[in-house]
């Protein structure tokens, strides 16, 4: 019989640049059509200062291609020859402690005081845990996921380093783990991640042994609407899109040239503002922006989306005429909450003295980015808490899970 119970649990914050996962699971769909080896590293858990946190991901061919990044380009070398000893199905985790003084004699000369655990492992396209082809699904069908890794093992268990467990947005799972009592207490905890929309650490206890599992939050990329297809709103869609953003322009005098102005979008709607509310579907993960430059397109886009569950909305224009366009509403007999006004943005951007077309699109895009990640902007001197959330001993949970049993 073996006893499992749920330990300590530290809450951190995902941050994973989206154009990068993006890169890296399209040079994995590539390698796959040439029959390449592909390796992929997985920042898996830090402490102290680090450049990259937890969820940060590296993908490595044989042929010597190298996407995305786990450091600040120090420790990337060293991965790669990790790779290079490693046989097929080998999965190691790599420690790199960069608060030592031994660091200037390695020579990775890190400077960030941190310790950071990586996981090397060879990619195999149709295993069924493989992270990124879940993380592809997750992004296609714009729904989270949780992906659950061992990245530590002490004592005697038939668990091993690199086993998942997968869940999806409809409840279905994946796992490769067959520890029956630790792949239930992971389901509840990885539900729970899932509920709580965060990432978290967790240190499970079974009799003699102890088990470490990063347990990661998946969110889809954020979709930014951009209502306008005026010259002003290409810097906007181009930083969305550097940011690894799904856009999508919707050009309400349905003027087709407006698609070659817009290659760089995901898609470019031409329509008529009679028909809009036809055409259109709004989810949590939807940021909208108004720069039609027209008064009654504007009328029935806001119509349309301050009740709607977006989490930003942006308009372009003065304070005046911002408050004129609600006053038009209310008087068509349009009622709306203090909640649905809080998430409209207007004038919008940030306060960074932008006047070309590109500094309004840099504030603009610096906003939604602010409201993404949950942050009020500012100057990061006058920041009196972690720039990132980290595993500190502050922030340590303690579960009060039930103890599993098997017999």
């Amino acid at each position: 019989m073996s006893l499992i119970t749920a330990g300590s649990a530290v809450i951190v914050f995902k941050v994973v640049k989206m154009k990068e996962i993006n890169s890296i699971i399209t040079e994995f769909v590539n390698s796959q059509h040439n029959s390449e080896k592909v390796f992929l590293a997985t920042v898996v858990n830090v402490q102290g200062s680090t450049y990259r946190q937890p969820g940060a991901r590296m993908l490595m061919t044989s042929s010597g291609k190298i996407v995305g990044t786990i450091s600040g380009g120090c420790l990337e070398n060293d991965v790669c020859e990790h790779t290079r000893l490693m046989t097929d199905g080998q999965i190691k985790v790599v420690t790199y402690d960069t608060s030592a003084d031994e660091d200037i004699i390695w020579g990775f000369g890190l400077g960030c005081n941190g310790v950071v655990d990586v996981l090397i492992e060879h990619l195999i396209e149709d295993d069924l845990v493989n992270p990124l082809t879940f993380i592809h699904q997750c992004f296609c069908n714009q729904q989270p996921g949780i992906i659950a890794t061992v990245f530590a093992v002490a004592g005697t268990i038939n668990v091993q380093v690199g086993a998942r467990l997968i869940l999806n947005y409809n409840g279905g799972v994946n796992s490769n783990i067959v520890e029956s009592a630790l792949t239930q207490v992971l389901i509840n905890d990885a539900q729970l991640a899932l509920k709580n929309q965060n990432s978290s650490f967790h240190k499970y206890q079974l009799l003699s042994s102890e088990v470490n599992v990063f347990i990661e939050l998946i969110k889809p990329p954020p979709n930014l609407i951009i209502f306008g297809a005026g010259r002003d709103a290409i810097p906007v869609a181009n930083f969305g899109k550097a940011l690894g953003w799904q856009v999508k322009i919707i050009d309400c005098r349905a003027i087709e040239t407006s698609k070659e102005r817009f290659i760089m979008a995901d898609e470019v709607m031409l329509t008529r503002r009679e028909i809009l509310y036809q055409q259109i579907s709004i989810n949590e993960y939807t940021f909208a922006v108004i720069m039609t430059h027209n008064y009654f397109d504007d009328l029935e886009i806001l119509k349309l989306l301050i009740p709607s569950n977006l989490k930003y909305l942006g308009c372009l224009g003065s304070k005046q005429r911002t408050e004129r366009l609600l006053t038009d509403l209310q008087k068509d007999g349009e009622e709306f909450t203090s909640k649905q006004l809080q998430k409209l943005y207007a004038p919008v951007g940030m306060d960074i003295g932008a006047e070309t077309p590109e500094a309004i699109a840099l504030s603009i895009v610096a906003e939604i980015q602010a409201i993404l990640k949950n942050r009020n902007g500012g100057f990061l001197k006058d920041r009196t808490e972690p720039i990132h959330y980290r595993n500190q001993t502050g922030e340590i949970k303690i579960n009060q899970s039930p103890v599993l049993s098997e017999k």
